[in-house]
């Protein structure tokens, strides 16, 4: 089988799963096949579960107005105008559900964004969508938040951004079944005092509620607060506090320390981003935010007028480390 085959053979498998996957809106059906393979049949070959995450490392926070405004002028450039939406729309069956939802309601920096999906709140449900598999565990790593680490993938993303760096595991039924020895696996390995704690990427962490969550209350119950809980989801702080949101994706929320939100956008992919690999995404200190929204409420404000929170420990490199070190060479440096 060539490897044309191999990529036909690929697309249709995932069409049929989505098609019987319960719970499944379909009108997102439309046209199943990954916006990669549009372009790159054989992407496939060079893609796998390790390393960032579609709606993971490569998913992330913008960390200041600079970076809300450019996520703004791509919105404009990619999504806000119609032909460019529509052309989108037919050459990678991205789709904006949430088009005619809440006239004017913010959804957050980049967002709709033409090369990925945008659901409507509520519309997917993880209680209905996930499979409870797990795409990859790695332990004891430093990439995926601060300190050392254990990071858990899971599998199943629909929001499909272009050129995901994790699009292998898109599919609900990549990777393993979770079981009560992995939980307990994950729990185990974080009993070294010098684990900071558990990192959720994938896949889309908050389509992955019944999992995460009996990890999270184990978590707690075990370790109460000394150890922390991040999560990169494609879904903005501004979508999870929308009318409608699935309660099972509120409270994973309110289980995690740190989020890093917002769809991968390639226009605004900046390699010098700290835990983020688009300046439209944000790494939220979550209980902060929340606090703020609560004291917002109290005094009779709009609670989604409040801007979340942004982790206060946030660092981002000024140049491409790579880059400085060529210059430093070039002038000499190091020479006797």
């Amino acid at each position: 089988m060539d490897n044309k085959q191999n990529a036909d053979v690929f697309d249709e498998e995932m069409r049929r799963k989505f098609d019987l996957m319960p719970g499944f809106d379909k009108d997102f059906q439309a046209d199943p096949t990954p916006a990669f393979r549009k372009t790159d049949p054989h992407a496939m070959d060079n893609l796998t579960a390790g390393g960032q995450a579609g709606s993971g490392a490569q998913t992330a926070g913008a960390t200041s107005q600079t970076g809300v405004a450019e996520a703004q002028a791509a919105t404009s450039q990619t999504a806000g105008s119609l032909p460019v939406r529509e052309k989108a729309e037919k050459s990678f069956g991205h789709r904006d559900f949430a088009a005619h939802d809440l006239p004017g309601y913010n959804r957050g920096p980049g967002i709709p964004y033409a090369f990925s999906n945008n659901p409507r709140a509520g519309q997917w449900d993880a209680r209905k969508m996930s499979a409870n598999r797990i795409a990859s565990y790695k332990r004891f790593v430093v990439t995926d938040g601060e300190g050392i680490r254990n990071s858990i993938y899971v599998a199943g993303c629909p929001f499909r951004c272009q050129n995901c760096w994790n699009a292998s595991i898109w599919d609900f039924q990549a990777g393993h079944d979770f079981t009560p020895a992995f939980e307990q696996a994950v729990i185990d390995d974080l009993r070294p005092s010098y684990v900071e704690g558990v990192t959720y990427l994938g896949g889309e962490p908050m389509l992955n509620t019944p999992v995460l969550l009996k990890i999270s209350n184990h978590i707690r119950q075990e370790f109460g607060n000394t150890k922390n809980i991040w999560c990169w989801t494609g879904y903005t702080w501004e979508e999870l506090m929308r009318p409608g949101t699935t309660p099972d994706k509120t409270a994973l929320l309110g289980m995690c320390d740190i989020l890093i939100d917002g769809r991968f956008i390639e226009g605004l992919k900046d390699s010098r981003l700290q835990f983020r690999g688009s300046s439209n995404q944000r790494v939220i200190d979550v209980k902060k935010s929340l606090a703020a929204r609560r004291e917002a409420q109290e005094q009779g404000l709009d609670p989604n007028s409040v801007a979340p929170v942004i982790w206060d420990k946030l660092h981002d490199q000024k140049r491409v480390i790579a880059e400085a070190y060529r210059k430093d060479r070039d002038a000499g440096e190091g020479r006797d």
